[in-house]
């Protein structure tokens, strides 16, 4: 990487940036405070961090800056047109780290007949959009968009290169609020507030030595599951997950700006098992997460496997299954073959067949294994 290019960015402000991402994960009011500094950096006047759901062309949630409420509600009138492009994107397998930039994806020709950008961009002298992708499901994404002004000109490498550099710490932050309903700490009382949650959550120093362990956490490692506690030191049972969280950890407590990709979605389970992943969020260098125990260099995310009545009942939302298919995603979430189904529900096999084909075409997957992993995605990790 060119010094040059990041002649704008020094190392503390990038620390700092990084460190103001994660602090999204605990408080998520304080987007609005990041997405200007995010914006501030990549030269920007406009951001959006949102949930989409693509099969209704919506924002589900979402928070912005820059972003006046007349043209916002404009934009949102477009999405049918913007989920449309990114959906043609996402057919393309795009590198995971690759941002959709308008000039550099789009022929000039679309862009001066688009109505997104006549209506909406043009009148604001927007003259470039950037799209980073911090999840992605079948029916779902979520992402940072960022808007650059005319006197600005389009994105260039320089904003390619921010782009890759703070990803995995923009999907590291996503990713754990997706497992932490940050509603429920109180830093005040922070034993009581982590065993309120129904993911498994131990913080541990620089050698993954535990200080402490939330209730969910403390059951996972009584009932012999995908970790352990060993004199002390916490390690999963795999062997690859077991290098991958010991290196997370140790580089959390060294630089939160260079973990990168280690620790984020470290697959505990052995493949024929339901998923369950562990996320590493640093404590350091942040106020806002030394107050959850100062001696504490990491957190430990672990999320709760799918339940299957859970799992059934909210692809039933998701994706509109009917009655006879919400049963039987249900007992195949409970491990039954499809003989064992039928039998169980009282219908032919071929009957299942046909609901399993009906459900496969609802939410995009195309093996049983695929939809148990997208059932465990769906199932919210924290109760009540």
């Amino acid at each position: 990487m060119e010094q040059s290019n990041f002649a704008t960015l020094s190392p503390r402000l990038l620390s700092d940036l990084i460190g103001s991402i994660y602090d999204c994960a605990l408080d998520p009011s304080r987007w609005e405070t990041t997405l200007l500094a995010l914006a501030r950096e990549f030269e920007c006047e406009k951001a959006i961090v949102s949930l989409n759901d693509l099969r209704y062309d919506r924002a589900v949630i979402y928070k912005t800056m820059g972003w006046e409420p007349d043209w916002l509600k404009e934009r949102t009138k477009h999405l049918p047109e913007i989920h449309a492009r990114l959906h043609e994107w996402f057919a393309r397998d795009p590198r995971s780290n690759e941002p959709f930039v308008a000039s550099r994806i789009l022929p000039r020709e679309y862009v001066e007949a688009s109505r997104y950008v006549r209506d909406c961009l043009a009148p604001q002298g927007l003259v470039d959009m950037a799209h980073l992708i911090l999840m992605r499901q079948s029916a779902h994404f979520s992402e940072l968009v960022l808007a650059r002004h005319e006197r600005r000109g389009v994105f260039a490498d320089r904003e390619f290169e921010l782009s890759a550099l703070l990803l995995p710490h923009l999907r590291r932050a996503i990713t754990i609020s997706n497992v932490l309903d940050a509603r429920t700490i109180e830093r005040a009382r922070m034993t009581e507030a982590l065993d309120a949650l129904r993911c498994g959550v131990i913080l541990t120093n620089e050698r993954a030595a535990v200080l402490h362990v939330n209730r969910a956490a403390e059951k996972m490692l009584q009932r012999d599951g995908c970790l352990e506690c060993v004199r002390g030191i916490l390690r999963a049972k795999r062997s690859p997950a077991r290098e991958e969280m010991k290196t997370a950890i140790a580089v959390a407590a060294r630089d939160e700006a260079g973990i990168g990709q280690a620790g984020v979605a470290i697959h505990l389970t052995a493949p024929e098992c339901s998923p369950v992943f562990a996320h590493i969020l640093p404590l350091i260098g942040s106020e806002l997460r030394t107050r959850l125990k100062p001696e504490a260099t990491a957190a430990v995310f672990i999320g709760s496997p799918a339940q299957d009545d859970d799992g059934a009942d909210l692809l039933r939302q998701a994706f509109d299954l009917t009655r006879g298919e919400t049963r039987v995603v249900a007992s195949l979430l409970a491990g039954r073959t499809l003989n064992e189904t039928a039998a169980e529900l009282g219908i032919a096999q071929t009957t299942v067949k046909t609901h399993l084909k009906a459900i496969f075409a609802k939410t995009g997957v195309g093996r049983q294994a695929d939809l148990i992993r997208l059932a465990s995605r769906l199932v919210p990790p924290i109760g009540g």
